[in-house]
């Protein structure tokens, strides 16, 4: 898709288009030029699978080797150097057919942005979009897709073809360092959102994938952790979560991850990838190893995997060259079976149009994609508390104090490979580790400098709150007290739910000496709060981006409005948690255990503060906004195979805001994981006074359990209670319908 064509594409998703508008605008944007009859796999007007078909019958069995056999791109001192043709400090390679016209691939990590990988001296400096959790809790999946469509051009423009996105691992862990990355702990949610972005990814000719695949919950031993779990509850927790998204976006690659499942490594897990995801689900891309995760050449083969990545660098062995060539030898792996790699990774290749729109290095309208991460970033800060309408800041607020997190110079991101290097460089240096998973980065985008430029009429002055006495002082004498806090989650490690570097204690010391204070939060995921009661605010911003300073100055002043709401549960202690004590020991990297998914089983997040009747410190869903709503007519409907739900919104406030209505569905018989499960949502805006009617189906597996016996999902018939409100733990609008036995496939069901 050219660049005219993606800036339509952008604003038809901000604008709420149709799937069938968007698919439309993707498809004018391409005119590729008719094959040679020598070469039939190259004519885009045949199918992707046929084409597929076609190209793996004209390949020798080097070249298909080649295809399924990638190399890290980027320099790692003297352990391991990158070929040549791969782009420098990228995340992977995989050579070309020249043949027979197959493009190489060119992977770059990853969900927020075009990253820069190792010791890379020369750094992209690229546009970076919120934390994925942050894109997750705008609950907007038309903004989730507009921005996969900004960071899949960035990443075309660049010079890839393969984006290692599509985060979608449920919070099952809050501690977990990746959990800024993922889609937060509800399956349908996660789904809907990263689905979304995945899609606005592809949009630009290029493949994403959706990872890790699966039950990847925590980072301390990630590569040896075995999860323990039963089918049933991981088909109706983490599985349903990708399947719902590939069914949404149809993501051309699946990465395995680096964890054991039920005794196998994931990558080499034939219950993961044959049986749900190549047969059950009918799955037609290919299957990518995460970087070291594959472990054997016949056993990952036969078990389902398509492509090794990273090897040389990674691996204990190149295991898809010399060891898979001996197994293909001596019979222990299938020509046909060989054949399938190939002909899967090239369908991805054809179906995503990477074969008929070669990469190329272009320029990239880096103010045009500020305005869309901007929006993002906004969409997904949330207001957790707002005694007394403290926010927003209103013009009688003469004297602020701002405080800590380096306010006066940017705002943090999360580590490891999913970094983006900002444009303009760091704002902040000297902290953090110095290598991977570091550098910790600020990008620079000052909150401090924002709001300055919003309330010019107003003493706002800066402390760094290195020095609680004199950060107190200065918020004793304000009218509002702004104290940013942050926490640095990044791969490889977890973190506990604490803030680091004693910022709870200033927190408490700036709070004692002026109750207008309100801290804004800079974290990959939930943390404590021993202090919140005797604060004002609590704004959740994440890890909001590259024009986060921006975008919290905008909702803490009331430009737009304050819409997030919570993808995930803030625990109120340690002890609510399915495991207080989070498993393995990070100076024992390579000793093996397990992780015991039995005990919540499918009941993740609220759905285990639900069953358990512990009171969260926030509940899933949750978030104010600067303006109330009332939600009415609440009605259900079962129809045949479909079940519906209606009820009208309005804005009962004196400013436009967004509402984001959500409804629980729970069974009056019992029987499920949890006492409820959320069964769907819409993000609303509406002006004062203003009001509409909202229509919403449930999609049927939100009503079922899974049948082992049957092999497929069972709906029992009675009385179902579906539930409206604006949290998991506020509804108070509800409605009864009756619904009818009914047997759902088990495959991928097209919404």
């Amino acid at each position: 898709m050219n660049r005219q064509s993606w800036r339509g594409l952008t604003l038809a998703l901000m604008l709420g288009a149709s799937a069938g508008a968007l698919a439309s605008t993707a498809a004018c944007a391409q005119a590729p030029a008719a094959a040679p009859a020598s070469r039939p796999w190259l004519d885009p007007k045949l199918d992707a699978d046929v084409r597929a078909d076609l190209a793996v019958k004209a390949m020798t069995q080097d070249e298909k080797l080649t295809v399924i056999f990638g190399y890290f791109g980027a320099d790692m001192g003297t352990k391991y150097k990158r070929i040549a043709e791969a782009l420098p400090g990228s995340a992977g390679y995989i050579p070309g057919i020249e043949r027979l016209g197959i493009p190489a691939q060119f992977q770059t990590d990853a969900g927020v942005g075009v990253a820069t990988q190792g010791g890379e001296p020369k750094k992209r400096e690229r546009t970076s979009l919120p934390a994925g959790i942050a894109t997750t809790a705008t609950w907007n999946p038309e903004l989730a897709q507009a921005g996969g469509a900004m960071i899949g051009s960035e990443a075309r423009d660049s010079g890839f073809n393969v984006m290692l996105a599509g985060g979608i691992n449920l919070t099952r862990e809050p501690r977990n360092g990746r959990n800024f990355e993922y889609g937060g702990e509800d399956p349908w949610l996660a789904g809907r959102m990263v689905g979304a972005q995945i899609k606005g990814i592809q949009s630009n000719a290029i493949v994403s994938t959706i990872k890790h695949y699966a039950l990847n919950g925590q980072e301390t031993g990630r590569f040896v952790l075995d999860a323990k779990i039963g089918e049933a509850d991981a088909r109706t927790s983490d599985l349903l979560a990708f399947q719902f998204a590939i069914e949404d976006s149809d993501p051309h690659s699946v990465m395995c991850s680096y964890n054991r499942v039920n005794g196998d490594y994931a990558c080499e897990n034939d219950f993961l990838l044959n049986k749900v995801l190549k047969q059950d689900w009918a799955y037609k891309g290919y299957v990518m190893s995460d970087w070291g995760a594959t472990h054997s050449g016949a056993k990952a083969v036969n078990a389902g995997l398509d492509q090794e990545s990273g090897a040389e660098a990674f691996d204990k062995q190149t295991f898809f060259r010399a060891p898979l060539k001996d197994a293909l030898a001596k019979g222990e792996v299938t020509q046909a079976r060989l054949d399938d790699m190939a002909r899967r990774i090239l369908r991805g290749l054809f179906a995503s149009g990477v074969v008929e729109k070669p990469v190329k290095i272009a320029t990239i309208d880096y103010a045009a994609h500020a305005k869309v991460t901007r929006a993002d970033a906004e969409e997904g800060v949330v207001l957790l508390k707002n005694d007394k309408g403290l926010l927003p800041l209103v013009a009688s607020a003469k004297k602020i104090a701002v405080i800590g997190g380096h306010a006066d110079v940017g705002v943090l991101s999360g580590g490891g490979s999913s970094q983006v290097y900002p444009i303009g460089g760091r704002a902040v240096t000297g902290e953090g580790p110095a290598s991977w998973p570091g550098p910790m980065i600020y990008f620079p985008s000052s909150p401090l400098k924002a709001l300055k430029a919003r309330l010019p009429g107003a003493d706002i002055q800066f402390a760094d709150g290195k020095d609680k006495a004199a950060a107190a002082k200065l918020a004793a004498g304000a009218d509002v007290v702004l104290v940013f806090a942050t926490q640095w989650n990044g791969e490889s490690f977890d973190s506990p739910l604490t803030l680091e570097n004693d910022q709870d204690a200033l927190i408490d010391a700036v709070a004692s000496a002026n109750g207008k204070t309100v801290v804004v939060l800079e974290t990959g995921g939930p943390v404590l709060m021993p202090w919140l009661s005797k604060v004002g605010g609590v704004v959740e911003a994440w890890y909001p981006g590259s024009e986060g300073g921006e975008a919290i100055a905008r909702v803490l002043t009331g430009e737009v409005d304050a819409s997030g709401r919570l993808p995930v549960t803030f625990p109120a202690s340690l002890d609510q948690l399915p495991r207080p004590t989070l498993d393995g020991d990070p100076k024992k990297p390579d000793d093996l255990f397990a992780v015991d998914y039995t005990i919540e089983g499918a009941a993740v997040g609220y759905k285990w503060f639900d069953k358990k009747g512990h009171q969260p410190l926030f509940a899933f869903g949750h978030g104010l906004s600067y303006t109330t709503f009332a939600y009415e007519n609440l009605k259900a409907e079962a129809k045949g195979d479909a079940l519906t739900v209606s009820f009208d919104v309005k804005n009962t406030g004196k400013r436009t805001g967004k509402a984001v209505p959500q409804v629980y569905v729970s069974p009056k018989a019992g029987g499920w994981e949890a006492p409820q499960r959320l069964a769907a949502f819409k993000k609303v805006e509406l002006a004062p006074g203003a009001s509409t009617k909202v229509t919403l189906t449930v999609d049927p597996r939100l009503l079922a359990t899974w049948n082992e016996k049957a092999h497929g999902w069972s709906v029992a018939a009675g009385d179902y209670t579906l539930s409206l409100g604006d949290s998991s733990r506020d509804t108070a609008a509800k409605a009864d319908v009756a619904v009818a036995a009914r047997s759902l496939p088990v495959g991928l069901m097209k919404p």
